[in-house]
């Protein structure tokens, strides 16, 4: 009645005053879109607020950005606070990275995690923060940076977003993951690969979606690859497979991935190679040969323990084992996934990674391989933290995304990404600017790996490999902390305890 009422008083307008018509043109739209709202059935609040139900649709599409810049604190935002991202945007821009006033964070909350400091603090040589992957089965070791780029494909990451990862990862002497997607030419700029393999095998698949030995002996002899990375299972969608969309599907990808274009194409949840853990032991013995003995490993979120038990016992059975394993947390989550599979499916990372330490350590196998883990990654307190508690090495996805200058705005799987990192939409990604965005990416490695010596030095250690658990401490509860050799070596001081008494 409002909108009869508005059209009918300017038409009585326009009459009285001789105005043109096309003052008309308002009012009808306005009539037309109370008429559309107040005849359709599938939203109740359009129907019975014609017009003026659709402004709660127009304020839920913009809320993210509203509350990330107007009503967000400093540590509300998830996954990552402001405060997180705010170090990586001044790490990656070589600004001040120091913060004023006092600590934000309430140290006395449950779950408060802190590190105690030395009275006899030293000094950390970064230069010495890589680690050698490859066991005595391998012929060409690597000598990774203790922190690298996480698996990230071309297609979910836009062509100017791989490139300056890439180049980066070359500018900072650091490794760059390919993601399953398939090596691109945006991944050959001159940084070190590490080579995804998912359950697709993309880059190495026959007709079929069989794994292709001569496609992958030809991309994994590439001098860019250094390692090869078979991929289980992802913290972001542990168990669950992917799908790539016919429309997204252009011969350039196609290409790229050893498919079919124009057509849709499922990654399976699990693979086709092998299907017990024997089969997966020799499926990476397998890789390796045809590698001509470049490090192989492979990617896990942990789920069921019985099964890794299973995986390491394999290892002793054959007497194969990986060069490297990647412990990939419950936090991960640049892969597009349910809810029920991003929030409530896998092992926390820390959990995960004493678990598989510890696993490997009890079958005299730790010797032999490397740990890498990913899931949040982003500060020199989360690399000492995740060393301490086994790894040997990192990976971050989100942070160097931030870097980049992702701002979270959790479009990721729109394909409509702001600032062109998450889409392939030209008119998005063409505004991301490689020259700019790879220096950022080489600082934010540079400068959290400074932040790492400093940190490290002022808990009274020189080197990683010194970095012991019992530096660590959490707020269990509102009146006591626990190191965490008390949280997750508890069996450790009891061995020491019992042998003191014996004595």
């Amino acid at each position: 009645m409002i909108s009869i009422g508005f059209l009918l008083g300017t038409i009585f307008l326009l009459y009285q005053y001789k105005a043109y018509f096309t003052f008309l043109i308002a009012p009808m739209v306005i009539l037309l879109i109370v008429l559309t709202d107040s005849f359709q059935t599938k939203h109740s609040v359009r129907k019975n607020y014609p017009l003026i139900g659709r402004l709660r649709y127009i304020f839920e599409s913009f809320r993210p950005e509203f509350r990330q810049y107007f009503f967000e604190g400093e540590l509300d935002g998830k996954p990552f606070n402001r405060r997180q991202r705010s170090i990586v945007y001044q790490r990656a821009k070589n600004e001040k990275q120091t913060i004023s006033f006092g600590m934000q964070d309430d140290p006395n909350r449950v779950g408060y995690e802190w590190a105690a400091h030395s009275v006899y603090p030293k000094k950390a040589n970064i230069e010495q923060f890589r680690t050698l992957i490859g066991n005595s089965q391998c012929l060409q070791s690597y000598s990774a940076s203790i922190y690298n780029i996480s698996a990230m494909s071309y297609g979910a990451l836009s062509k100017t977003a791989i490139t300056s990862l890439n180049k980066g990862a070359q500018l900072g002497n650091f490794a760059h993951n390919t993601g399953e997607g398939g090596i691109s030419d945006y991944h050959l700029q001159g940084g070190d690969l590490i080579w995804q393999i998912g359950t697709g095998y993309f880059g190495c698949r026959d007709e079929k979606g069989g794994f292709s030995e001569t496609l992958f002996a030809d991309k994994a002899n590439y001098p860019q690859v250094k390692m090869i990375e078979l991929k289980l299972s992802q913290g972001a969608k542990p168990g669950h497979g992917g799908l790539l969309p016919a429309e997204k599907n252009t011969p350039e990808i196609a290409s790229i991935r050893s498919i079919k274009p124009h057509t849709t194409v499922h990654s399976p949840s699990g693979h086709t190679a092998f299907s017990n853990a024997n089969e997966l032991i020799l499926f990476i013995d397998k890789l390796r040969t045809l590698s001509k003995g470049k490090p192989v490993g492979f990617k896990i979120c942990i789920g069921r323990k019985d099964e890794f038990i299973d995986i390491v016992e394999a290892m002793i059975k054959t007497g194969v084992y990986p060069d490297f394993i990647t412990v990939d947390g419950a936090e991960g989550g640049t892969g597009a996934a349910p809810l029920e599979f991003i929030d409530y499916m896998g092992m926390a990372l820390s959990d995960a990674v004493v678990f598989v330490n510890r696993t490997l350590s009890q079958f005299g196998l730790r010797e032999h391989i490397k740990i890498l883990a990913s899931g949040k990654i982003i500060s020199a307190f989360d690399i000492a933290k995740t060393i301490a508690l086994g790894a040997d090495a990192c990976y971050s996805a989100r942070g160097m995304m931030f870097a980049l200058g992702c701002i979270q705005a959790l479009q990721c799987d729109s394909g409509k990404c702001p600032v062109g990192i998450a889409t392939q939409n030209r008119s998005l990604y063409k505004g991301l600017d490689v020259t700019d965005k790879s220096v950022r990416v080489a600082n934010f490695h540079k400068n959290t790996l400074k932040a790492l010596g400093e940190f490290i030095g002022a808990c009274g250690f020189d080197t990683l490999t010194k970095i012991t658990p019992d530096v660590f401490y959490k707020r269990t509860n509102l009146n006591s902390n626990q190191n965490f050799t008390e949280i997750y070596f508890s069996d450790r001081i009891k061995s020491k305890k019992e042998t003191i008494n014996l004595n």
